[in-house]
């Protein structure tokens, strides 16, 4: 019999695997609650993917080392002809450090503070966790029971079970709270009946039927302006306490956003308030530190760690592993190897330094943050938290604030740390650019070798979509110009919209609104139909491509400098969502891909048959000045057909429109497009895509859809008014006075006011 693994290694595997798996195990879980917070500041995909990796191996690991210490204790049971001058107690001793080991692994299988789940998803198995639970509990005892009751290291052990349990029950119950459904059902409230309408209408029969002047009036809810009044602005600019604070606020009333909830126009109009009298750089403050609680309530162990119970429940494991460790120091191990009592004491101070490195992350987060400005607001406190920590936090907080670029006070090494550690978002834009694939696909198709290598990519392994990913999506530096324009824009929209039906049409609008400015008339009634009389998608790829041919054939002039940067910016992106974010774009998308492709196998072949010449920017260039001379009076469909959802020469028609205008006006119309386009792609996001966005870097149209919900634009408000107060008004009927036994006799004025009153029924429902 053939051996293929090697005896030594065989060997070496049976002697050192425990504790080798053992090891593997924190050093994963050190990985994690260093490296976890990464995924939210950049979209990196091998980054991400190493995180993932890591976090599929964490539990593997652990799991693998409970069963490697069952099954090793196993053997030292059955093996008796094992002898030395300590008769069996080696085997003994072997077992109690074995049995040491275990709950560590509950530990690690409780994972660390910075990630819970990797995705959404995972958070939907908190039952299977839960089961999970259980089950390594039972195995971890079963091999602390197997070393019973002759073990020397059963206090300690006991004392890492109790720590074990906690991280375990920690991370189970934050998936249990972030799972979606168990999300949404947290945040309705108690069921509404409305006005008790049919003990009201019995009011309303009886006196009826007694004849009886009765009318029903209803008396509008007191109107509450004092607690939008409280956000009204009232600090010039916001400090990194004062953002933390209104974002918490903020999103404790809009994280029902995440599973489509709907909310009061009263809290519409808080919002719009506060962010119409804000600076752009300001809102954007508050909608970073919002959506990192977002991300912190789905993706990490926040909810459940920053709670008194979760700091007492802490506090009792973190004293536990403590006391773990002082109590393993003080027996004596001189019959345990030296190898095995360096494993444990690696294994108690990571456990510790683990605890530690999540108390320095806590303390220092926004969540506390949040907490200090509530406990400041009590006059008690408020001295003390002033001088010794807030200084301390707002020092913290600055470092994550975004440092807008091309504004970078240094290029110092401190300032590229504080990219890679501190901020919150990545702080950038992701650009995919149509000409630019089709120019660089069409010359490796020229290349048999390149031919084949792009045939066995997608053939064989379906990794296309990774390898353009990797090869053609570059990243833009997100811009402060960029963002004001953005914010302007939406702000100037706001303003309108005072009514829901205005407030739905400018979320619906998609390029439409701004062409039927009348400040446009003149010049835009063409192009009209490349926005409302096409789908979202075929109008998105013909107005990328239109905004490529007009950047790439135009001589810049620095009056429409920004305009022009801003189209070709957000144009980029938007097709890279398109293209490269289908989940994000799956509600708009339609049938964005194939237009795409037959876009481009169009652009391939007029590019193959054109030749334009080879050398960068310059081919660049002259492509799309080639596309921009074909003659195009007669339309592509009347000659073409739809068969071919090609849009390459209406995006032609549409960039030698878009040239008649004036140099400054063309650039900001279209730069207006743009920004409705974004929008209206925001605003028609599933929101749980938005929330998995979170974790993979963040992307501008995730700010962009919070920002619509804060000046309330779009379909989330449609509870208009709460209830207002019925009065039941009884009059008097003389010829049924009963005031008077006689009720022939009238009654007196006086008699008649009084029985008045007290028919006067008031119901506050």
């Amino acid at each position: 019999m053939v051996n293929i693994i090697p005896t030594v290694i065989k060997n070496f595997y049976n002697k050192w695997n425990v504790q080798g798996f053992i090891l593997c195990s924190l050093s994963l879980q050190t990985i994690l609650i260093l490296f976890a917070p990464f995924r939210k500041r950049t979209g990196n995909v091998m980054v991400i993917w190493l995180i993932w990796s890591a976090y599929l191996m964490a539990d593997w690991a652990a799991n693998f080392a409970v069963g490697l210490i069952s099954n090793s204790q196993d053997n030292l049971s059955s093996d008796l002809s094992k002898k030395n001058s300590q008769g069996n107690s080696l085997k003994h001793d072997r077992e109690d450090i074995l049995a040491f080991w275990a709950p560590f692994l509950l530990l690690h299988l409780g994972g660390p503070d910075t990630i819970t789940a990797f995705a959404l998803e995972d958070n939907a198995l908190w039952l299977r966790h839960l089961v999970g639970l259980v089950t390594q509990v039972s195995a971890a005892f079963l091999v602390f029971g197997q070393s019973l009751p002759k073990n020397k290291l059963w206090v300690p052990t006991v004392l890492l079970f109790i720590a074990g349990i906690v991280k375990y029950g920690e991370r189970t119950r934050a998936l249990f709270l972030a799972n979606l459904n168990r999300f949404r059902e947290s945040m309705l409230k108690a069921p509404d009946p409305g006005p008790n309408y049919a003990k009201l209408m019995e009011e309303y029969s009886s006196k009826k039927e007694a004849k009886l002047p009765t009318q029903i009036e209803l008396i509008p809810e007191p109107n509450k302006d004092s607690r939008t009044a409280r956000y009204a602005p009232d600090e010039k600019e916001l400090d990194e306490l004062a953002a933390v604070r209104h974002a918490y606020h903020f999103f404790e009333i809009f994280k029902g956003l995440i599973v489509d909830l709907i909310f009061s126009f009263r809290e519409r109009d808080e919002s719009r308030l506060f962010f119409q009298k804000r600076t752009p750089e300001d809102a954007f403050k508050v909608l970073a530190v919002e959506l990192n609680f977002m991300y912190e309530v789905l993706y990490t162990k926040v909810v459940v760690v920053h709670s008194m119970f979760g700091y007492f429940v802490r506090f009792i494991s973190w004293c536990a592993v403590v006391a773990a460790l002082v109590t393993f120091y003080s027996l004596d191990k001189h019959i345990f190897r030296k190898i095995d009592i360096g494993i444990t004491y690696t294994l108690l101070f990571g456990a510790i330094a683990l605890d530690t490195i999540a108390l320095f992350m806590l303390t220092f987060s926004d969540w506390t943050a949040a907490s200090i400005q509530k406990l400041s607001s009590d006059n008690i406190w408020k001295a003390p938290i002033d001088t010794c920590f807030s200084p301390l936090l707002k020092y913290f907080l600055t470092l994550k604030e975004i440092n807008w670029w091309p504004d970078k006070k240094s290029t110092s090494f401190l300032v590229w740390a504080r990219q890679i550690l501190f901020r919150r978002w990545s702080e950038s834009l992701h650009q995919y650019n149509l000409i630019y694939y089709c120019l660089e696909e069409g010359r490796h198709q020229e290349n048999y070798f390149g031919r084949l290598l792009i045939h066995v990519i997608d053939e064989y392994f379906g990794l296309k979509d990774f390898y353009d990913w990797m090869k053609y999506v570059s990243k833009k530096p997100f811009t402060k110009n960029i963002w004001d324009f953005i914010f302007g824009q939406l702000e100037k929209k706001s303003r309108l919209a005072d009514d829901p039906d205005t407030a739905k049409r400018i979320c619906l609008a998609r390029g439409d609104w701004v062409l039927q400015d009348s400040d446009w008339n003149s010049g835009s009634s063409k192009l009209m139909s490349y926005v409302v009389d096409v789908d979202y998608d075929q109008s998105l790829i013909i107005w990328h491509v239109a905004t490529e041919l007009c950047y790439s054939t135009d001589e810049v002039e620095n009056s429409e400098g920004d305009y022009r940067e801003f189209c070709k910016s957000l144009s980029d992106y938007m097709l890279y969502l398109l293209l490269m974010q289908p989940t994000m774009m799956s509600a708009v998308a339609g049938i964005g891909q194939i237009r795409f492709r037959d876009t481009c196998a169009e652009a391939k072949n007029f590019f193959k048959r054109k030749n334009p010449q080879r050398g960068g920017s310059k081919e660049h260039r002259q492509a799309c000045e080639m596309i921009l001379a074909v003659n195009t009076d007669v339309k592509p469909v009347d000659l073409k057909g739809d068969r071919s959802k090609s849009v390459l020469f209406d995006a032609c028609i549409l960039a030698k429109e878009l040239k008649k205008l004036d140099g400054q006006k063309r650039w900001k119309l279209m730069s207006e497009v743009w920004v409705e386009l974004l929008s209206y792609a925001a605003s028609h996001c599933r929101a749980n895509s938005h929330a998995a966005q979170l974790s993979k870097g963040g992307e501008l149209i995730t700010f962009v859809w919070l920002l619509m919900a804060h000046f309330g634009i779009g379909d989330q408000f449609q509870i208009n008014e709460g209830h207002a107060r019925a009065k039941l008004i009884v009059g008097w009927n003389r010829d049924a006075c009963d005031v008077c036994e006689n009720t022939s006799i009238s009654c007196t004025p006086a008699q008649f006011k009084f029985k008045q009153m007290l028919l006067i029924t008031s119901m506050n429902l």
